[in-house]
């Protein structure tokens, strides 16, 4: 009988691995159609188009990795709180350990991503800008930036390795104690501890860029599906007057050089700036043409009352999201063992919806690992719409723009490198959402509770199942190797308490700008875009 039961764990183990390996499959296949859809055709190259699609691959899998690490931990035990029979102390640790060698595997080739291949591949494409260049110097060249990369690395793996946790040894703080178990839980190696401060490096640079992106993009994406673009007819109308304007001021100044007098140096400068105008008018003319009488357009149109919904279930995921994120957060103030121990919470004092909704789910399997999953592709698309609406700045200087099919392989590296990153704080927001659940999962323990019999005429002791929390004995409950990964150092986890009251009031203001702003023109992007060619026109419109 225990061989049946052993066997059929194992099948179901196998079918769960199977499954990931077929959300890889799809992701690989997501990352492709992705780089390719905003990729410039004209300036598309091989090496940048692999480096992009590889690093946002690996960001997308290592997310992945959260809720198989939540799965993991929570298929070990039986609701009722007992171990199933297959899951003993050498199973267990094992199980445990391939998640935490899968984390460092990937979180390896992140750095490797981030301090060495993607710089080396962006320095190489800007020298490769210039014509007279050999590509012995562009490579020499990109070496040497790439090795400036190359020391900060090293840096934060020698920081990581010998900067002191500190954890106090107070004896008469539980909850001290319990940090302490699960900062030792994870291992007494400098070479794990370097590699968990250098991507916690990264992740808290991912969180500003969360704070940036993600949470103006939670807003602009629905209100956008909402509101739609102007019309293209419309539009198209505007700009015959503004041409036939433009033409009479033209006229008008080229008039005062009939009689074959020089213009004044003001006219000179006023009629090119006409002329410039000018084109690009003829050029929004010919774009918004092609866009009048494209079937995709036509389309679309018949798409709206669905886009709407869209943008109706997006705004309330939002809203959904922050009122989730705002109670855990205050939670966190309120009943924290303070900054020194980066505001770790033990329980849920102050219940938010997404942590009441996933043990509810949990109860279905597997529709709580399907709404991690879903929260995770959110947080994902919502970045990539902040992206696209504000573009890739070094503070006030925009560097580059994303524009479907007219993205440059320079500006698609930077936008891959800041889509890594902000994929590697997922994992600490999905915890904020849900801290408890991402802990343990759905794993349950057994405490002794005395119950009134009617029968005996007294007290009888019985084991009851409760959910997984700080207060469980330690060989109960077994904690998910993400959150030890993600905690252990408490002075990162308090950086991340305070970003997460700059994510909620950059959502506030991105909401306000949204609702302020009209609707977008079909061609946003033609006026100032110089790398649009004329005679290849293209929708712009979502």
């Amino acid at each position: 009988m225990a061989a049946v039961t052993a066997g059929a764990a194992s099948a179901e183990l196998v079918i769960g691995w199977c499954i990931f390996g077929l959300l890889l499959l799809a992701i690989l296949a997501f990352c492709w159609i992705y780089v390719r859809k905003y990729q410039s055709q004209r300036e598309s190259e091989v090496v940048s188009t692999i480096t992009a699609i590889f690093s946002l691959a690996i960001a997308l899998i290592t997310s992945a990795l959260l809720p198989v690490d939540i799965f993991l931990v929570s298929y070990m035990k039986n609701q009722n709180g007992t171990f199933k029979d297959w899951a003993n102390a050498n199973v267990s640790k094992q199980i445990e350990d391939t998640v935490l060698y899968g984390y460092y595997t990937l979180y390896s080739v992140i750095l490797f991503c981030v301090f060495f291949w993607i710089p080396f591949v962006y320095f190489y494409y800007e020298e490769k800008d210039d014509d007279d260049t050999s590509k012995c110097t562009q490579i020499k060249t990109a070496l040497k930036y790439t090795l400036g990369f190359a020391v900060i690395c090293a840096l934060l793996l020698l920081v990581g390795a010998f900067v002191p946790l500190n954890v106090p040894n107070n004896k008469n703080s539980t909850e001290w104690e319990k940090v302490k178990f699960l900062f030792e839980e994870l291992g007494s190696s400098h070479g794990l501890a370097a590699l968990s401060f250098s991507i916690s490096s990264l992740t808290l640079i991912g969180m500003l860029a969360a704070i940036t992106y993600t949470a103006y993009g939670m807003s602009a994406l629905p209100l956008n599906l909402i509101k739609g673009t102007r019309s293209a007819a419309y539009e198209r109308l505007e700009n015959t007057e503004d041409i036939e304007e433009v033409e009479q001021h033209i006229q008008t100044i080229k008039s005062k050089s009939k009689d074959g007098r020089p213009l004044p140096a003001r006219d000179k400068r006023a009629l090119k700036q006409f002329e410039e105008r000018l084109r690009t008018l003829r050029k929004r003319e010919r774009h918004l043409e092609f866009i009048e009488n494209s079937w995709w357009t036509k389309f679309c149109g018949a798409l709206r009352p669905l886009k709407i919904m869209w943008g109706i279930f997006f705004i309330l995921v939002a809203l959904l999201f922050v009122i989730s994120l705002f109670l855990s957060n205050l939670d966190k103030a309120l009943h924290s063992a303070g900054i020194d121990s980066g505001f770790i919470i033990f329980g849920a004092n102050l219940s938010n919806p997404l942590n009441m909704l996933l043990p509810l789910l949990q109860t279905v399997f597997p529709l709580d690992y399907i709404l991690i999953t879903i929260i995770i592709m959110y947080f994902i698309f919502t970045s990539m719409a902040g992206i696209r609406n504000i573009g890739i700045w070094f503070f006030w200087i925009r560097l580059y723009k994303i524009r479907r099919g007219r993205t440059r392989p320079q500006a698609l590296l930077f936008l891959c490198m800041i889509l890594l990153l902000i994929v590697l704080h997922t994992s600490y927001m999905i915890y904020s959402l849900a801290p408890q659940y991402v802990m343990y999962g759905s794993q349950n323990y057994l405490i002794e509770s005395n119950v009134t019999s009617n029968d005996t005429k007294g007290n009888t002791t019985i084991s009851v199942p409760k959910r997984c929390d700080a207060d469980a004995p330690e060989d109960q409950c077994t904690v998910t190797r993400t959150y030890l990964f993600l905690h252990k150092f408490w002075f990162f986890s308090a950086a991340y308490y305070f970003g997460n009251w700059a994510f909620l009031g950059v959502f506030l203001i991105g909401l306000i700008v949204s609702c302020c702003k009209g609707k977008k023109s079909v061609i946003e992007g033609v006026d100032e875009d110089s790398d649009i060619s004329d005679d290849e026109p293209s929708v712009y419109s979502v």
